[in-house]
């Protein structure tokens, strides 16, 4: 079952951040998808699942990806687009260091051009080393970086915080950032 609901969270990333358009579903604005919607238009392409097991996906997922609205009718991922939504953060003042996890292969590409967001709408940051070094060992060999973000502040970047506690930013620039030891 829980191989299944890992499928099931990887299928709703890639149409609730990235290909909506792959099973016909519509988001708004603020990236919002109805429920019985995607479940219908996955059903009808092989993609079978119920209520019940979207539920589980949200309430045991360790990230927390993603969020039902207050009724319960509408779902969304709470960052990581890479289509085009508005998801209505306030920008917030953040702690003064942050950390980014990646792989070992991409520091040199990352310290001589800093963080960026890539296909996506932001940089995305932790607000500790141990979730930082989990994200980048999905891609090889983890490094964690340190973001010095009062500096970044002090030079007027943004920062916003998700619903799920990711820190976000549009870049960071390689003076801000700090290789740390493994």
């Amino acid at each position: 079952m829980e191989r299944r609901l890992a499928k099931l969270s990887k299928f709703l990333s890639l149409v609730l951040r990235h290909q909506p358009e792959r099973i016909g579903l519509a988001l708004d604005d603020g990236g919002w998808a109805d429920v019985a919607d995607l479940i219908a238009r996955a059903n009808s392409r092989g993609i079978n699942f119920t209520r019940p097991e979207l539920e589980k996906v949200l309430a045991t997922n360790a990230k927390q990806r993603f969020a039902f609205n207050s009724d319960g009718a509408r779902i969304r991922a709470r960052q990581g687009h890479s289509v085009e939504v508005n998801l209505g953060l306030a920008e917030t003042e953040p702690p003064m260091v942050l950390f980014h996890g990646t792989a070992e292969r991409f520091l040199p590409a990352i310290l001589r051009e800093g963080l960026k967001r890539q296909a996506r709408h932001h940089v995305h940051l932790s607000a500790d080393e141990g979730t930082a070094r989990l994200v980048g060992q999905r891609h090889g060999r983890p490094v964690v970086l340190r973001v010095d973000t009062a500096g970044m502040r002090r030079d007027g970047a943004s920062f916003f915080r998700s619903e799920n506690n990711v820190w976000l930013t549009e870049t960071v620039p390689p003076g801000f950032l700090a290789v740390l030891a493994p």
